[in-house]
């Protein structure tokens, strides 16, 4: 029996890329009773910290932190991710499994080409995974949720996301809207954490990386711009490309003076 469909399904390239950029967010719809989920494109093993390994672990305990349903990371190579045909039906496929109602995808510009990349073909594969004569085969016929070890089997039944929005955290745009995240700060700031391979200090990378004592001040910084916008104290920003729609002018929230 296939499992129930993501409410929230966010995808990026890398393992910790979701915590640093949306985390909040996501603990924040699990604890509302949506079903939420994670999909990381790559496995990692080209960081400059860590191993492969070392971020499977890591994935896994931040995903507990975050209470997220549903974890998996696919096989395209970590520092190249291309929006290829191959790549793009990796991607459907596990939309099409896991049928999520909102896709939050990075914002698509910004320094790495991983994270560009992944907001293109992860636009195009929600697209494509409507499509009802599209047939995908099935990936060894299912593949194991690392969270919580169901089996999930694949399927050709057509899916598209009806929302997708885009965490903008990774590039200087002004977003759409922000997510309220004051409540949820301190355990996102855990499952920034849980990734010791890439937080704690070391020689590898001193000159990229944060001092770990840096690291929540950074965070909170961030966290505290984008709640400034809408009168919060922690925030997460998102831009969506459509217009929004009010029905009532009244109830708009954030007031203008």
């Amino acid at each position: 029996m296939s499992t129930p469909a993501l409410d929230v399904l966010a995808i990026a390239a890398h393992r910790d890329d979701v915590e640093q950029t949306c985390g909040g967010t996501l603990l924040k719809m699990a604890q509302l009773g949506h079903r939420t989920g994670i999909l990381d494109l790559t496995q990692g093993e080209m960081g400059t910290r860590g191993t492969a390994q070392d971020r499977a672990r890591e994935a896994a305990d931040a995903a507990r932190i975050l209470n997220v349903k549903f974890r998996h990371a696919l096989d395209i190579p970590d520092g190249r991710v291309e929006n290829t045909w191959e790549n793009r039906l990796k991607i459907a496929r596990v939309i099409r499994q896991q049928r999520p109602r909102v896709v939050i995808l990075p914002y698509w510009q910004g320094r790495h080409p991983d994270h560009y990349t992944c907001s293109i073909v992860g636009y195009e594969a929600c697209f494509l995974a409507g499509l009802s004569k599209l047939q995908l085969e099935h990936e060894g016929a299912r593949h194991s949720d690392q969270r919580a070890g169901e089996t999930l089997d694949a399927t050709d039944s057509p899916h598209r996301p009806f929302k997708i929005i885009y965490a903008t955290l990774y590039y200087d745009i002004r977003p759409t809207f922000v997510v309220d995240i004051t409540e949820q700060f301190e355990l996102r700031l855990e499952s920034i954490y849980a990734y010791n391979s890439q937080y704690e200090d070391q020689a590898a990378g001193r000159h990229d990386f944060p001092a770990h004592a840096e690291i929540r001040e950074r965070v909170a910084t961030m966290a505290r711009f984008y709640g400034m916008l809408a009168g919060v104290k922690y925030a997460e920003p998102f831009l969506q490309k459509e217009v929004g729609l009010v029905n009532d002018v009244t109830l708009v929230p954030v007031k203008s003076i």
